[in-house]
């Protein structure tokens, strides 16, 4: 509906060699926050690296927000928090420190105690989230990222071809370890949202690809004397003011979020946004070149 760019004839074909080896710097990145989170090593949340959960009942209602800023006053960190507003309580997971796992619940029920008296918090439940739940719940979300990617291999290449499969496959895993890299590197904490984020960048990521290899197929049963590098070319060409126009549409969407959107979706937006722009990036320079690299047959 609107053409951004008009006429455009970017030889992108002619970078791939320059792409590949960005490419490869945030893949190295994400491989490596791979292998920490898999040791442990990586800022795990409690989700991964075991905690405690503490349930707190209140007398009345209480907001959420508020709970989160007497805690932080209080001293309390890396925590999550989740409303039950119907009974009048709160759950909080607080992240396993030095094992000392006993202590929390008092120390909670201090702080709000202290803040909130007329509305006499009290400990309903407590919750040990061990290290053999963590492990666990690592290894189910690196399985959940595997199939994921492992299943656009199998659509991708029975709708087009296998070396279409393996084009969207390579760019899906190069967008999930470069937000994985980025995350580890800013020293982020690894939780379930993230693996969320992870897992509708890949959807994106597909999303995008697949726009992209649509026209390549089309421009192949009509540039039949033109090499397969021109048909990539022109096809990457004629389908980029929309893929500017969506990944902006979406990234503003993202962006506003993550100013608006509060603490507790900040990391999904941020993953979000690193996505949709890595996500861009890949089914440009990642996902065609390795088309082209697969082969030069129709």
């Amino acid at each position: 509906m609107i053409e951004l760019l008009k006429g455009t004839n970017i030889d992108f074909m002619g970078k791939k060699i320059y792409a590949f080896i960005v490419t490869g710097i945030l893949s190295t990145l994400g491989i490596i926050a791979v292998v920490q989170i898999a040791l442990g090593n990586a800022n795990l949340g409690v989700d991964f690296a075991g905690g405690t959960a503490v349930q707190i009942k209140f007398a009345q209602s209480v907001s959420l927000h508020d709970v989160r800023k007497a805690l932080d006053e209080g001293g309390l960190k890396d925590f999550d928090l989740q409303d039950l507003p119907t009974e009048n309580k709160i759950l909080i997971r607080v992240k396993k420190q030095e094992d000392k796992l006993g202590g929390f619940s008092e120390k909670i029920v201090q702080v709000l105690s202290a803040k909130f008296s007329d509305k006499k918090p009290v400990v309903d439940s407590t919750t040990e989230i061990g290290p053999k739940v963590g492990s666990k719940l690592r290894e189910d979300a690196m399985w959940a990222v595997i199939m994921a990617t492992g299943g656009i291999l199998i659509y991708v290449a029975w709708r087009f071809q296998l070396r279409f499969g393996v084009g969207a496959t390579v760019a899906t895993f190069h967008d999930v370890l470069a937000v994985l890299g980025i995350f580890y590197l800013l020293d982020k904490e690894m939780n379930l949202i993230l693996l969320s984020a992870l897992l509708t960048i890949a959807g994106y990521s597909l999303t995008d690809t697949v726009v992209v290899f649509d026209r390549i197929r089309e421009n192949m049963k009509r540039m039949l004397k033109e090499p397969i590098e021109a048909v990539v070319n022109r096809s990457v060409n004629e389908v980029l003011s929309r893929t500017i126009i969506t990944s902006l549409t979406t990234f503003l969407a993202a962006f506003a979020l993550f100013l608006f959107g509060g603490e507790v979706i900040h990391d999904f937006a941020l993953a979000m946004l690193i996505g949709i722009s890595v996500g861009t990036y890949s089914s440009i320079f990642i996902a065609s070149p390795v088309v082209v690299l697969l082969g030069k047959k129709r």
